[in-house]
């Protein structure tokens, strides 16, 4: 996972950086949340617009706090998990959004001792 503090200044730069990487652009109002390990099965470029997002990222045990500006890169199959009191991001998915399968957070995969 790659994270770009203060990469962009507005919407407008956001979604040109989406639209020129080919994906597809979707801009949501999450409501506050803390979650478990997952991962997703699509890239990702995630711009947030306001609030605070705070990401851990399960490999490399780093964790970083997301403000308005922050650009997240994100391949699929990251191990991460997040913590909010509810933010606004444009995100650029890599699949259609119709096409997305379902759960979007795949859980942790199974370790066998």
């Amino acid at each position: 996972m790659n994270i770009h503090n203060d990469h962009f200044s507005n919407e407008d730069d956001a979604r040109a950086e989406i639209e020129a990487a080919g994906f597809w652009p979707i801009k949501i109002e999450f409501p506050p949340e803390k979650n478990d390990d997952h991962w997703h099965d699509f890239d990702s470029m995630l711009y947030v617009l306001e609030g605070e997002l705070t990401v851990h990222e399960a490999e490399s045990g780093e964790t970083c706090v997301c403000g308005p500006g922050t650009r997240i890169v994100a391949k699929a199959g990251v191990l991460h998990h997040e913590e909010h009191s509810g933010y606004k991001a444009l995100i650029g998915l890599s699949v259609e959004p119709a096409k997305l399968s379902q759960p979007l957070n795949k859980p942790p995969p199974v370790r066998l001792p």
